[in-house]
């Protein structure tokens, strides 16, 4: 359904695009519009400016149903993985999370540190 609701949404986006652009342009703000225009008379003018905003109630629509369905498709989290206080087996508290990235970065980090020389030695040229 969310893939029907994207190409949906997507013709009426082009849509929308051609009727802005066919219509005739009034303020004239970058010393353009005036004279005659592709059309230029009232009543299709009205007629862009109807279908223009239908089209725009059209993707307001279409956007809410999207934001919709994907905010059904989410899994609540919870933003503590254990309960504080915790001990492993061996008696060690438990870090709230569990281990998380951070921490596995930083054990990851530990094992590909080389040994550190035990005196300072000379620059090598090659």
């Amino acid at each position: 359904m969310q893939t029907v609701l994207i190409v949906i949404h997507l013709m009426i986006v082009a849509v929308l695009i051609g009727a802005v652009l066919l219509q005739k342009s009034e303020g004239g703000g970058l010393g353009m519009g005036g004279g005659a225009g592709f059309m230029s008379s009232r009543g299709t003018a009205n007629l862009l400016t109807r279908t223009t905003a239908v089209l725009a109630v059209g993707f307001f629509i279409t956007s809410l149903l999207l934001t919709w369905l994907a905010g059904l498709e989410r899994k609540p989290t919870s933003i503590l993985g254990t309960v504080p206080g915790q001990t492993q087996s061996g008696g060690t508290p438990v870090a709230p999370g569990g281990g998380g990235l951070l921490d596995q970065l930083k054990k990851a980090d530990e094992q590909q540190a080389p040994a550190a020389p035990s005196a300072p030695s000379a620059p090598q040229s090659q």
